[in-house]
C-alpha cells in the first residue's frame, strides 16, 4: 500500500523466539519496519547494502531474558504475494500458513557454530526494554 513489495524476513534464533521483519528497498538499500517490545528490533532506516548487514544491525539487540545473545540465521525475502489467495491483508482468521512457511525455508547462517558470545550489557539490555508492553 506503499508503493513497496510486500517483503519479509524471518530472523531466527536459539533459545528465544523468532522476529519478523516487513522489509524494503529504498535507493538500492535494506531498510526494515517491524514491531517488537524490545526497543532495539524495532525499524531501521534504509542504509544497508545487503540482506546480511540488515539482519546483522539486529544482532546486538537480540537476546533472550537471560541476557543471551540469541540471532543466528536470517531467510531470504519472502513476498506476501505468494499468500494472495489468503487475502493476507484483510483476513480475519489465523494466517498460519504465512509463519509455517517462514519457518521451513532455508537459512543463512550469520554465526560459525561453536562461537562464545559474551552476556547482554545489563544496560543496553534495560534500555532495550524501556516502553515495553
Amino acid at each position: 500500500m506503499q508503493g513497496f513489495e510486500p517483503l519479509l524476513l524471518d530472523l531466527e534464533a536459539v533459545r528465544d523466539d523468532d522476529h519478523v521483519l516487513a522489509i524494503f528497498r529504498q535507493r538500492g538499500c535494506w531498510g526494515a519496519i517491524a514491531k517488537s517490545n524490545y526497543a532495539g528490533l524495532r525499524f531501521r532506516e534504509p542504509v544497508y547494502r545487503t540482506l546480511r548487514e540488515l539482519a546483522m544491525s539486529y544482532f546486538e539487540h537480540y537476546y533472550n531474558p537471560d541476557g543471551e545473545k540469541t540471532l543466528r540465521c536470517y531467510s531470504r525475502p519472502v513476498n506476501l504475494r505468494r499468500f494472495d489467495d489468503l487475502q493476507w491483508m484483510i483476513a480475519e482468521a489465523d494466517l498460519w500458513p504465512i509463519p509455517d512457511y517462514l519457518c521451513q525455508i532455508a537459512h543463512t547462517r550469520l554465526l560459525a557454530s561453536g562461537r562464545r558470545l559474551n552476556r547482554m550489557d545489563a544496560r543496553l539490555m534495560a534500555a532495550g526494554k524501556v516502553g515495553a508492553e
